[in-house]
């Protein structure tokens, strides 16, 4: 075979990689689409749609690992990885929300070092859905979001191998601890608006009780 018949059937190789790789980050794309939607429905209150469409991007992950493990060429590209993260980010969302015990990476069908990554992620919709909850007034579920952001934050930093083998990890837990740290400040906020809001309504209560008495609200008589 000359060079130039080397040539083409290298440049044909080439062009079918290529090709599969734009078909991957394609349907990656769909996929992590499919994940954050379900992302939304969650905060939305609408679970079943949640499901619905974690399941829509859990059979399309599997399609596309049954491929990649059929072009073992374009297996290590991390081309999935977004997908991955998102797709466990809202696994994990929805399980939590739901009073369950996130599922784990085999259950999932993660790699290891994706699902770590898309656990520290909820930390961040935890915010979200404490903020939401302040804004409507709910302070007791600010509360539980904080708290179930502290219990995932500290399940992360404890693993100090893992850190040391994914670096991405050590940086979103940097930033999880910022949000809750943002979270707590709100939170105490509220608290503080509301004690003050409670007194001054105690206090106009006693200043209207005095004047139907004929009293000042001072609690000394009228001249």
């Amino acid at each position: 075979m000359g060079l130039e018949e080397v040539l083409n059937d290298v440049q044909e190789e080439v062009k079918k990689a290529y090709e599969m790789r734009a078909d991957l980050q394609r349907s990656s794309r769909r996929i992590t689409k499919s994940a954050k939607r379900a992302i939304f429905a969650i905060h939305k209150g609408d679970l079943e749609e949640a499901r619905r469409l974690l399941d829509e991007a859990r059979r399309g992950l599997g399609e596309l690992k049954e491929l990649l493990l059929q072009n073992p060429e374009v297996a290590g590209l991390g081309l999935l990885n977004p997908a991955f993260q998102e797709y466990v980010e809202g696994e994990a969302f929805l399980a939590l929300v739901s009073g369950s015990e996130p599922p784990g990476p085999e259950e999932l069908g993660v790699p290891p070092e994706q699902y770590l990554l898309g656990l520290a992620d909820v930390i961040g919709e935890f915010r979200r859905r404490a903020l939401d909850a302040l804004k409507e007034g709910r302070l007791e579920e600010a509360e539980e979001c904080l708290k179930t952001m502290e219990d995932l934050y500290m399940d992360l930093i404890s693993l100090d191998e893992a850190q040391a083998v994914v670096p991405e990890l050590r940086r979103k837990c940097d930033i999880a601890r910022r949000l809750i740290e943002a979270t707590r400040g709100d939170i105490v906020v509220e608290v503080r608006r509301r004690a003050l809001e409670e007194a001054m309504e105690k206090l106009a209560d006693l200043v209207r009780k005095a004047r139907e008495g004929g009293r000042s609200w001072r609690g000394t008589p009228r001249a």
